[in-house]
């Protein structure tokens, strides 16, 4: 009841910092609001998070359980996800480490727990910034805002449901089908995969593309690749001699065939 309390009270002063107009994400002509979703069990903390982050310019999505928030993140795609760690569902950390697989997307931890191992744990899970509660509304909007402005880039992720070629790919379940019939892979298939969506239709540099699957530097990753690439394209290209769904960038890695 504290925290809930405390961030209510630094509501006010956060709506006063972050009137419309003035705040850097009020929309421009064309311009969208930055999407949030919040994940988290207390409907109180996500009211007054979420009406801070309105006032602020932006826009909110709100999920109480880690598995509704997840299908809603695979949905709707934010520009920055709010996620506590008391989840009654299921561990923030497993949810953190689920939505990395799949979205860039920058993912900030709410959560009671104060201890430094708690901390590093969540960041080397992909988080990307922790803030303790109860906590005041306006540094947690400027975190935010911190994040985003990092985030803001050319392209958008690629949705976690879309398709390529005729190849329907749902990353949040982690299934790929033709024609309705599943395609199978690997652990080191599907990481290939999945980086090649992250960059969503950027070339991938063979190191890059070595780093995030094994997770360790190599003298000349291209060759060991190379192996991995020519599996995975039998198993999901139409036709292997002519790759549609996978492209080679000569001298620079492979790339997923996206508009």
């Amino acid at each position: 009841m504290q925290k809930t309390l405390t961030v209510f009270q630094s509501q006010t002063r956060a709506a006063e910092v972050s009137r419309p107009g003035r705040s850097h994400w009020a929309q421009t002509a064309g311009e969208a609001a930055p999407l949030v979703l919040i994940i988290d069990d207390e409907r109180e903390l996500r009211t007054a998070v979420g009406a801070a982050l309105i006032v602020a310019g932006m826009q909110t999505r709100e999920a109480e359980t880690g598995s509704a928030g997840v299908k809603l993140a695979a949905h709707e795609n934010p520009d920055l996800i709010l996620l506590d760690l008391g989840l009654p569902d299921c561990r923030g950390i497993d949810v953190c480490g689920e939505l990395r697989s799949w979205t860039s997307s920058p993912i900030i931890v709410l959560s009671a727990r104060h201890a430094e191992l708690d901390k590093v744990a969540m960041l080397r899970a992909g988080a990307d910034d922790y803030v303790s509660k109860p906590f005041g509304m306006t540094e947690l909007i400027a975190r935010v805002e911190a994040q985003l402005r990092r985030a803001r880039t050319p392209h958008r992720d690629l949705p976690a449901v879309f398709d390529v070629d005729d190849l329907h790919i749902d990353m949040a379940l982690g299934i790929l089908r033709r024609n309705a019939d599943p395609i199978r892979l690997t652990r080191t298939e599907w990481g290939i995969f999945r980086t090649l969506v992250q960059w969503a239709g950027r070339p991938v540099p063979h190191q890059e593309m070595f780093n995030a699957v094994w997770g360790r530097q190599f003298g000349n990753p291209s060759q060991y690749l190379r192996v991995y690439v020519t599996h995975l394209r039998r198993k999901i290209e139409r036709d292997v001699s002519t790759p549609r769904v996978i492209i080679t960038e000569p001298g620079i890695g492979y790339r997923l065939g996206v508009d």
